[in-house]
């Protein structure tokens, strides 16, 4: 990480499908992620975030920026304690945090 570089945490929404051992219900067609994730810039988050996802199993098809919580703030978002509670340990441990998922049914 080059000097000066400063961590933020993003918000994404990932959309996974279907891939043996994802953990995800036995009916389920795919799910939803809401995912707080640190990184210099989004991109990188988005990187961060889809790898980890890889790892663990699952199979990412599709991934939302929604910014940073100042961004969020800005466009109105209602951020409560609970989710601000999240976004600072994701910066706090440079991570990834699920926290939401929901799956799909047809």
């Amino acid at each position: 990480m080059s000097e000066g570089s400063k961590q933020q945490v993003y918000t994404l929404m990932v959309e996974v499908g279907r891939k043996p051992g994802d953990g995800l219900p036995d009916k389920a067609t795919g799910a939803a992620l809401m995912i707080y994730a640190s990184g210099v810039d989004e991109a990188e988050a988005v990187r961060e975030t889809v790898a980890i996802l890889k790892q663990a199993d699952l199979a990412p098809l599709d991934v939302s920026g929604y910014g940073t919580l100042e961004e969020r703030l800005v466009a109105g978002d209602e951020i409560d304690t609970e989710e601000r509670d999240l976004m600072a340990r994701a910066l706090a441990e440079n991570s990834v945090v699920v926290a939401q998922m929901t799956p799909f049914f047809d």
